[in-house]
């Protein structure tokens, strides 16, 4: 199954964990748990992985486009759009930039979308979601149309509350916001191999 592979690779090469809180997250708080997940997402199975999983969760809708705040959020909309080519419903991938483009056409976006698109938002990791809420904040301003957002990893610190509080107008059938893995199910298999190997 692809998403316990997803699991294992998060596992391997994203994940580290402590006892202790040693790791020190962007808003400076320190944490338990830390996740890297760009070691995945720019990983070649990752991305086949990733690119496969989120294709699989948005191919029905109508969805012009793919994207999120540089940097976590690229590797995983260039996954989708890859395969989602291969697979014969093309998905155009775009990024949303940290600072305006300094030159030429002083633009937010980069990518073949425009405003009234349907768009979903991506990201690697959320804690907060102070980033995805950025995205979606510069996605609304270019008149884009939301209509989906996927976190890779939900680290299930109050990330997904804060995203639904701001989405809270959109109205949607189908499920508004949605983690590929939590937290939760890392955690699991962590400590699963390590009850092993202390047998």
């Amino acid at each position: 199954m692809l998403k316990d592979r997803l699991i294992r690779l998060i596992y391997e090469k994203a994940f580290k964990y402590s006892e202790e809180p040693v790791f020190k997250l962007v808003s400076g708080r320190m944490s338990n748990y830390y996740f890297n997940c760009k070691a995945v997402t720019l990983h070649p199975e990752g991305m086949y992985l990733i690119g496969n999983i989120i294709f699989e969760i948005i191919k029905d809708l109508p969805v012009k486009g793919i994207g999120g705040l540089t940097l976590g959020a690229d590797p995983v909309a260039y996954a989708v759009a890859y395969t989602s080519f291969i697979k014969e419903r093309p998905i155009e991938a775009f990024v949303i930039r940290k600072s305006a483009k300094s030159h030429g056409t002083m633009q937010w976006i980069e990518g073949n979308i425009k405003s009234g698109d349907k768009v979903v938002i991506v990201d690697d990791v959320i804690t907060t979601g102070k980033s995805t809420i950025e995205a979606i904040n510069k996605a609304r301003d270019a008149g884009l149309d939301i209509i989906k957002v996927i976190a890779l990893v939900d680290r299930q610190e109050g990330g997904y509350e804060n995203i639904m509080e701001q989405l809270k107008d959109v109205k949607s059938d189908y499920r508004l916001i949605e983690s590929v893995i939590t937290r939760d199910e890392v955690m699991s298999l962590y400590k699963d191999i390590n009850s092993r190997k202390n047998l």
